[in-house]
């Protein structure tokens, strides 16, 4: 006995899988009929990327919400997927992010460990030093003290800084303290003896005593002097033409007149140089009881401010 068949109440929800009020799929060759609902939301072809199991389920809850409800959940999906592809559009290419880069230590000035501010090792300070071979003949190397300095320069006077000055010549501390390092040369023709000194002090030392070495021809312009045996001399002081070297210089030009018990006159010509360049300085004195003239004076500068910018040269290409 067949069933009978119920007519569908058309105001019942419609089924899913339901095609033209049937339960059965249409015939191969019959049109195609529309996609089910749940196929034909925009923004949600089928959700992929949802397991199979669970697809139907999600599409079913769709199915079920009121029409409004679905169309306002579809304009969102439009509105976030819009969105979502316009970043993607308007992403602009990331710039080239620059390599990393190491900064290269800056070369700072270097210190000097010496209290006197210096940049020039010991090693350095004796290269600096004057040799013969700076001057050429007829200087060698010195063969010791002078016998004037003794007999001429070691004396004494009441006559204010002059006292200082004289007690400067006889010790070479032409600038005020030891030097570092000293050497002698001996003019073997007048008898003449230079003496060269690279200082040791700080460069406002040097200054001071450059200073006060040029008041020198105004205070100490004549004076008279005593030795050790009682011999009195003439002393007079003026200034001594130097070359252009260095930052700050003085020269002065010394002469002792003295005539001994035996009416033995003796005149002792010495020359005084020192020169300040930059954190280091030099000073000589050429004497003796001949001439002396004032251009191997100026020579002697003139090469030994020379010699000195080499060496520190020599010494910064070092570090």
């Amino acid at each position: 006995m067949t069933p009978a068949i119920r007519p569908r109440d058309p105001r019942a929800p419609k089924i899913l899988g339901d095609h033209g009020g049937h339960g059965h799929p249409p015939a191969p060759g019959a049109p195609d009929d529309p996609e089910p609902q749940h196929s034909r939301l925009p923004g949600l072809p089928g959700l992929p990327g949802l397991p199979e199991h669970l697809r139907l389920p999600v599409l079913a809850r769709l199915a079920d919400l009121p029409r409004g409800v679905v169309l306002s959940l579809i304009a969102v999906g439009l509105v976030l997927a819009g969105g979502c592809a316009a970043l993607v559009l308007n992403q602009q290419d990331t710039a080239t992010p620059p390599m990393p880069t190491i900064d290269k230590p800056s070369k700072t000035p270097r210190t000097s460990p010496r209290p006197d501010g210096s940049t020039l090792t010991d090693e350095q300070a004796r290269a600096a030093l004057l040799t013969q071979s700076d001057l050429g003949a007829p200087w060698t190397a010195t063969q010791g003290a002078a016998t004037w300095r003794d007999q001429l320069l070691k004396a004494t006077t009441s006559a204010g800084d002059c006292q200082r000055l004289l007690d400067a010549l006889y010790t070479d501390e032409i600038l005020g303290g030891p030097a570092r390092a000293a050497t002698g040369l001996d003019d073997t023709d007048t008898g003449a003896q230079l003496r060269y000194q690279i200082a040791a002090r700080r460069p406002a030392d040097v200054d001071a005593a450059l200073a006060w070495l040029g008041t020198m021809p105004a205070r100490c312009a004549r004076f008279t002097a005593t030795t050790q045996t009682g011999i009195q001399e003439d002393v007079q002081v003026g200034d001594a033409p130097l070359p252009k070297v260095g930052d700050r210089s003085q020269g002065l030009r010394i002469s002792l007149s003295a005539t001994d018990r035996d009416d033995r006159h003796a005149v002792l010509t010495l020359e005084v140089a020192a020169v300040r360049a930059g954190q280091d300085a030099f000073a000589l004195t050429n004497g003796g009881l001949g001439d002396v003239p004032n251009d191997a004076t100026q020579a002697a500068v003139q090469v030994g401010a020379l010699r000195l910018a080499d060496v520190r040269k020599q010494g910064r290409a070092q570090v």
